[in-house]
């Protein structure tokens, strides 16, 4: 029980609910190795009863908690409720006025504050205080918007995978020609490079979340490309021709997308724009760019730089340059200066085209215009792991318990934050990625939004089954997630989807963090197990029909990820048996199409799966969902999922190309002139 009760202390679970009414037992190595990684030594009976005695101690003569919060236009919190009689409270504010003698919830300006603490006695505490409004700003009007994998949409000047060129163009026609109000897009964080060995392709393992990954950059739309030599434009020619080959490779000969061939032609096409000075208003562009990044900004590109010569995994450097704040790196940081600034050169192209693409978005009418997507976490041989060290939970990734889809439970090889150092810094690292999320976005969907309150944490070397969940403190984590939001005066997604503790939702969406529903997974699972009719779905939702990680809706309807994931070997099941349940679903869900009237002629046999779809989308327009997305390459009828869960290279994830029913690529072109698509798109307009 000791062990337990300075787990709890930390914010370690020594047990958790898999289900209603089921507890599981976190295993005592599990908590050893946490607390290890929170710098808290338990290895013995001995060590734990000193350590729970230091922190009981702690606890009770700390005055104030690391971080506190403050909602505007709420009463006063708990923890001003329950200082000590006597204390006097300063305040300094993050524009620099202080404010003696204040009391809370006085009047005070939004943002990330310094409070002091006094006693009579004397002594006295510092906390950082957040100031945040209540809620994130809900949508004005409804609207319906595309999801896409940028990289799956290939245009015909992309350089064999969609860029921030076909970004931009595909959020000018969607707003303007199909009266979209959003584009979704998958996470564009700065990718590790692959060494050796192919860079992981999946955006939801990258180096930084902070910086975007220049691999997305548009070439021929940096200004300076306009002024290359008569030579380089000939170099950047040649490339520009092997661009073409790569990418008629994926649209017309099978080949998949190769990201690392893309970046190794763009990279030197890049190497002879960038020879080209910069105008005096650009180059002054660039520097307020590097003043307004800072310190983040140098860390990640002298790790790029670093990279460049030590191979892309930080763990193998030096032992000198391990550490982002040693003499050693400051001078390899000198000694390789020229790249520095060349990779903030690349951070900074990629943030204008961001920026365009959003202006894009705006200008054609969107309300909301790009949502960026934000990934649970980074890969731990990437920059942030290395430039946030003091951060990061050495040892330690972040993943999921067993549950009943997965009894071997999941290790996403991801290193988690540990929350006592976001306290210490008040929440900085959190606060700095948000704001660089919302610079160039109307709204950010937070992948796995349940992150937020708990994580399971997975010890080095052990199968996820010995991990325990670590709690975060969701009131500080909502209250930076408001802040940044209203300073960027954008919208919020959470992914709320599977197993989600009871209570979270509740939360989330009392401070206006719109969650996702699914439409394959509404059910009514707590009673008669049948699809929930569409008035009964919630308001604060984007409503779609399937995501990423899902079948695509044309697959969903004709079985075939079902046999899909036969020839796989990835059933529990024999396939008729399979086949048959997911058949059965889907005529349940058919059977209500029919019942509300979405379905030509009442349904019935003949029915074909292009009007199921539209048939779908019908449904979620009945539903009282703020925001409807649509995955674009249902559009097109495409059944082959982006990325197929629990396998590795048994499927292509993340490298394919939107492609009709048939498996035929389909370029952006195709996209917009297809009947099959501006069929669907009519149903959304209406």
């Amino acid at each position: 029980m000791t062990l337990a009760r300075l787990a709890e202390l930390h914010g370690v679970a020594p047990s958790y609910s898999p289900s209603p009414g089921r507890t599981a037992v976190a295993p005592d190595a599990a908590l050893v190795a946490v607390l290890a990684a929170l710098g808290v030594d338990a290895r013995t009976p001995e060590s734990v009863r000193e350590a729970l005695a230091a922190r009981e101690t702690a606890d009770k003569e700390r005055l104030l908690p690391l971080t506190v919060v403050l909602w505007t236009s709420e009463p006063a919190p708990a923890w001003a409720r329950e200082l000590p009689e006597g204390v006097t409270l300063r305040l300094v504010t993050e524009q620099g006025e202080r404010i003696d003698a204040w009391q809370p919830p006085g009047t005070v300006p939004v943002g990330v504050h310094r409070l002091s603490a006094t006693t009579p006695e004397g002594l006295t505490a510092d906390a950082h205080l957040i100031v945040a409004p209540p809620r994130v700003r809900t949508p004005g009007e409804r609207s319906y918007g595309l999801l896409v994998q940028l990289y799956s949409l290939l245009s015909a000047r992309s350089w064999g995978m969609g860029d921030l060129g076909d970004l931009a163009d595909l959020a000018a026609w969607a707003g303007r020609t199909a009266g979209a109000g959003f584009i979704q897009v998958n996470p564009l964080h700065a990718a590790v490079p692959g060494g050796d060995a192919p860079t992981d392709p999946s955006p939801y393992r990258p180096s930084s979340r902070r910086f975007p990954d220049p691999v997305h950059l548009r070439v021929e739309d940096i200004p300076e490309y306009a002024y290359l030599p008569d030579a380089d434009r000939e170099r950047v020619g040649a490339l520009l021709a092997e661009a073409a080959r790569l990418r008629d490779g994926v649209l017309h000969d099978g080949a998949l997308i190769d990201r690392d061939a893309v970046w190794d032609l763009k990279r030197r096409a890049l190497d002879l724009v960038l020879r080209v000075p910069l105008s005096p208003g650009r180059r002054a562009a660039y520097w307020d760019f590097l003043a307004e990044q800072g310190a983040d900004l140098e860390r990640h590109t002298t790790w790029c730089a670093l990279a460049e010569k030590h191979g892309p995994d930080w763990h193998t450097w030096p032992e000198p340059l391990r550490d982002p704040d040693s003499p050693e790196t400051a001078r390899a940081r000198t000694e390789a200066m020229d790249r520095v600034d060349h990779h903030s050169h690349l951070a900074w192209l990629t943030d204008a085209q961001l920026a365009a693409a959003q202006r894009a978005a705006r200008d054609a009418g969107m309300s909301v215009g790009l949502v960026h997507d934000l990934a649970v976490g980074v890969h731990p041989a990437g920059a942030d792991a290395w430039a946030q060290r003091d951060i990061v939970a050495e040892g330690m990734s972040v993943g999921a318990p067993p549950d009943a889809f997965n009894a071997r439970g999941q290790d996403w090889g991801l290193p988690p934050w540990r929350p006592d150092r976001l306290a210490q810094t008040g929440y900085a690292p959190y606060r700095a990625l948000l704001r660089g999320l919302f610079a160039h976005a109307g709204a950010v969907r937070i992948d796995h939004v349940m992150g937020l309150f708990r994580l399971w944490w997975v010890p080095a070397g052990q199968p996820p089954t010995e991990g325990t969940y670590v709690r975060y403190d969701a009131e500080a984590m909502l209250a930076v997630l408001a802040l940044e939001a209203h300073r960027a005066d954008a919208l919020v997604i959470g992914e709320d989807l599977g197993t989600v503790e009871p209570g979270v939702r509740e939360r989330l969406g009392e401070r206006g963090v719109l969650g996702t529903s699914v439409l394959w997974f509404e059910r009514d699972w707590d009673g008669t197990g049948l699809p929930v009719p569409p008035e009964q779905w919630r308001t604060d939702c984007v409503a779609t029909a399937t995501t990423h990680d899902l079948p695509s809706t044309a697959a969903r309807l004709t079985g075939d990820h079902v046999r899909l994931r036969d020839r796989l070997g990835l059933l529990g099941r024999p396939l008729g048996q399979e086949e048959a349940e997911a058949a059965a679903e889907v005529a349940e869900w058919t059977a209500l199409f029919a019942r509300l009237g979405l379905l030509p002629g009442g349904g019935g046999e003949g029915l074909c799966e292009e009007e199921e779809i539209r048939a779908v989308h019908r449904f979620l327009l009945r539903t009282p969902a703020r925001m409807i997305g649509v995955w674009l390459p249902d559009a097109v009828g495409d059944r082959r999922p982006q990325n197929l869960p629990g396998t590795w290279d048994q499927y292509p994830n993340w490298r394919l190309p939107i492609a009709d029913p048939t498996g035929r690529p389909v370029t952006f072109e195709e996209l917009t002139a297809s009947p099959r698509a501006r069929a669907l798109i009519d149903v959304l307009r209406s």
